[in-house]
């Protein structure tokens, strides 16, 4: 999912660069509505946690494996708007620190990974959520958030690398998505079974709910 330098063309790199950039500005200035004590720490812990499930591999089909993107899961316990600078974080200091995707690329990283991925889970996850407030169908709305956040955003960096003529369409469209379907389940599994923990615990701990009550309002 993390596109490396050089695989991407420089309108590519500007235009996500240019919406990238426009969402975390966007993000950040809604994120001051609420920012509160509780909002920073979770912020902080939500990029921690992150980045050691990203240290998780699982094995899929076809000799391959994947990892936890986290975009669900930092979506529906802290919102759109401070998941999205959560992940963008987390994909700076891979980019800058661990050479995990491309600085050249970081827009479209950005882009697919923190802004579509992020938006289109909680999206889904607020929809589904509208259906009933009964406990099995707010669980219904985090697995198929979770999932579909993945296969959305490898959606857009097939797309990106079609466009850019790295490789021909119709084979990255196949190969990325079809595998991301996959990875897809593994990142459902995860973010369920962490926001079911959260649930259990401390379920005042999923901001989303709070966000959700006062924009109902």
């Amino acid at each position: 999912m993390h596109i490396p330098d050089g695989f991407v063309d420089l309108k590519t790199v500007i235009s996500t660069g240019v919406i990238s950039a426009g969402g975390l500005a966007a993000s950040i200035y809604k994120i001051k509505q609420y920012f509160k004590g509780r909002v920073i720490a979770m912020m902080g812990i939500m990029c921690a946690l992150i980045f050691a499930l990203q240290m998780l591999n699982f094995t899929i089909p076809g000799g391959t494996s994947g990892h936890l993107l986290g975009g669900a899961l930092a979506a529906i316990v802290l919102g759109p708007f401070a998941g999205c600078i959560v992940i963008t974080v987390v994909l700076i200091v891979q980019a800058f620190i661990f050479m995990d995707g491309g600085v050249t690329a970081l827009g479209a990283n950005v882009f697919n990974m923190a802004i579509i991925g992020i938006f289109c889970a909680y999206l889904i996850y607020w929809l589904i959520g509208k259906i009933s407030k009964s406990k099995i169908n707010f669980y219904i709305s985090v697995v198929v958030a979770a999932w579909f956040s993945v296969v959305i955003a490898s959606f857009f960096a097939a797309l990106e690398l079609g466009i850019s003529g790295t490789y021909a369409m119709g084979i990255t469209m196949k190969a990325m998505v079809g595998v991301h379907m996959l990875i897809g389940i593994g990142e459902a599994i995860i973010t369920i079974a962490v926001i079911a923990f959260v649930n259990r615990v401390r379920p005042d701990l999923i901001l989303s709910r709070e966000l959700n009550r006062e924009g109902s309002k």
